[in-house]
């Protein structure tokens, strides 16, 4: 079982979209005045679309050392403060949306195997409804998804720290298959990156004789 920290934003209906299953349990901290949660206790760490990113560089230290201590992140949100570390999200609306197109550019842990890139891509019809901007990538990081311009909209990231981070454009991910429908690409990706940091976090090490 993985244990989760949901950093809420107090946004009305965020928690219904991040709902403890077999694989994860998550536990909600919600920002305040005296914003400072104590990281240890999880596994990884989740900053949803709507985040309150001034309040994480104030707590920039302490997510530095839970990913070196090897714990996992996911930020599915423009972080516009620099507390996300070796990336950087660049806010750009420059491009017109009407020629975004997404590309699968590195997936060496299958984070795509079941998702369907068009629901990314479109919604109703229209293109460049999913992300924003783009992220300038820590060398040496794996940009796995990048839009018509080559620019890195889904990053994931086990240089910068001795852990593993999965980040997007302003990109919302989720954690929820209501009743009757099936895993959107959303809910899809979300969920392989869960699996890889089980897989990562169930490994063995090899004892030398």
């Amino acid at each position: 079982m993985i244990n989760a920290l949901l950093i809420s934003n107090n946004i009305a209906g965020l928690d219904d979209y991040y709902v403890s299953n077999e694989l994860v349990q998550y536990t909600v901290c919600r920002i305040t005045k005296d914003f400072d949660p104590d990281l240890a206790p999880y596994d990884i760490l989740v900053i949803p679309n709507g985040s309150d990113h001034v309040a994480m560089l104030k707590i920039k230290d302490k997510v530095r050392a839970f990913l070196d201590a090897g714990k996992a992140l996911i930020c599915s949100d423009g972080w516009f403060t620099d507390w996300v570390p070796g990336n950087q999200w660049v806010m750009d609306n420059a491009r017109r949306t009407i020629d975004i197109r997404y590309h699968v550019k590195t997936d060496r842990y299958g984070l795509f195997d079941g998702v369907d890139l068009d629901e990314l891509t479109f919604s109703h019809g229209m293109s460049g409804w999913w992300a924003c901007g783009y992220i300038q990538v820590a060398e040496g990081a794996d940009v796995v998804v990048e839009d018509t311009w080559q620019r890195p909209i889904i990053v994931l990231d086990e240089v910068s720290t001795n852990g593993l981070m999965l980040l997007t454009a302003s990109g919302p991910l989720a954690d929820v298959t209501f009743s009757g429908d099936r895993e959107v690409a959303l809910v899809r990706i979300y969920r392989n990156f869960l699996k890889r940091v089980q897989s990562k976090n169930n490994v063995v090490p090899m004892i030398a004789e």
